[in-house]
């Protein structure tokens, strides 16, 4: 799936050189290369002619967990309460720590369905939830920009119009440079759509560090000022606790790889549009495209409000299990991201869902399959993984 010694060979003087100069500093944590990191984030994720607030932290679950609290969402521990009912509706297609934050942050996680099209969760679906019995308790939405395109903001901003009070925190683990166009305005980059945004820098995101790091965003300076203190054992002057906060501190080591790699993930992000456009292609030619798994392989969709940096490159595709096996004989990597909807999960199952509660992400997880995509894949490589599959399907 993926190859981390071709980008690594690259970049491996300049790498080396910005962690030897933190090693000859001795600053490890929240040092300049953290500040240097969260200016850079700022300008790159910032809307045109407002001020993004970047606040970097340990890992992208921690991101969302301190987007949610700062935005005073739950119960966090040593707060005033705000009466223990605040619900968060969020998506059931996602990876766990989307569901578990919110649980973190002392709120409840109800979830609505997906567009079978883009795999984010659907407006129309979140309206119903809104439009319940349950929905007086909804505080804010949490959508996903899965696999690296940005979620239908247009239209969770009209629900938030709709529904006023409500907060909108966007989930940007895989998204980092993607970006959601309103007709009549500028591209808005993800990160700076929503009340605040989590972004995770795990090893396998399109920006990764070697290790774990996450950062929160925001255009909101109340809240930025309360993740800073949260992230810090709730500490807004030095041993002066106001609330209880957490140890979420990002290492300055972590925070050079990414002041490295920052510099180039446009370019990357560029490729990995154009390894998409030609594994489309690819499929095309090989007379494998359908619109549905009864026909044959069903390839992603691009919003034309939006603009990917596919994090992931994922398929729907029939018999999926038995393709995942012939590929892996061939020693073709694919991964299935996710084999169980979170409402589905056992540590949830107190939640009160059951099979059948969202078929739409139920059927998505019985037929996605990513392919291997990232910047350095070779076009040889791409045509070996569509001729292992169209081998396969013969």
């Amino acid at each position: 799936m993926l190859d981390f010694s071709r980008q690594y060979a690259a970049l491996r003087q300049e790498l080396l050189a910005a962690i030897t100069a933190v090693c000859d500093s001795q600053r490890f944590i929240l040092g300049p290369e953290v500040a240097g990191f969260e200016a850079a984030v700022a300008v790159a994720c910032g809307p045109v002619g407002v001020q993004l607030h970047a606040i970097a932290c340990a890992s992208g679950t921690d991101a969302l967990w301190l987007a949610l609290a700062a935005s005073g969402i739950g119960d966090c521990p040593g707060t005033p309460r705000s009466g223990g009912g605040d619900a968060v509706i969020t998506s059931p297609f996602s990876f766990f720590a989307t569901a578990s934050s919110i649980l973190r942050a002392g709120a409840r996680p109800v979830f609505a369905d997906i567009d079978p099209r883009t795999f984010n969760l659907s407006p129309s679906s979140v309206a119903e939830v809104l439009a319940s019995p349950s929905g007086e308790s909804i505080k804010a939405i949490l959508p996903v920009h899965l696999y690296g395109q940005c979620a239908d903001w247009d239209a969770f901003e009209q629900l938030r119009h709709d529904h006023r009070g409500l907060l909108l925190i966007e989930d940007a683990a895989q998204a980092f440079g993607a970006t959601w166009t309103t007709p009549g305005q500028p591209p808005r980059p993800a990160g700076s759509l929503g009340d605040a945004a989590a972004f995770s820098f795990y090893p396998t995101k399109n920006l990764a560090a070697m290790g774990d790091a996450g950062l929160v965003t925001t255009c909101g300076a109340q809240i930025a000022a309360r993740a800073r203190s949260l992230r810090g054992h709730g500490m807004t002057r030095r041993y002066y606790h106001d609330e209880v906060g957490w140890n979420s501190r990002m290492d300055d080591l972590q925070a050079a790889v990414l002041n490295v790699r920052l510099r180039y993930i446009d370019q990357w992000n560029h490729q990995r549009r154009a390894l998409a456009a030609r594994y489309d292609q690819l499929f095309g030619e090989a007379g494998l495209v359908a619109e549905s798994t009864a026909d044959g392989v069903v390839l992603p969709y691009n919003d034309p409000s939006a603009t990917p940096v596919f994090h992931q490159y994922v398929i729907r595709a029939p018999h999926r299990d038995a393709l995942r096996a012939a590929l892996a004989e061939q020693q073709i990597g694919s991964e299935i991201y996710y084999p169980v909807p979170i409402h589905l999960q056992a540590a949830l199952k107190e939640l009160g869902y059951k099979q059948g509660d969202f078929p739409e992400a139920e059927r998505a997880a019985a037929e996605v399959l990513a392919l291997p995509i990232y910047p350095e894949l070779r076009d040889d490589e791409q045509q070996t993984v569509v001729a292992a599959i169209r081998r396969f399907y013969a």
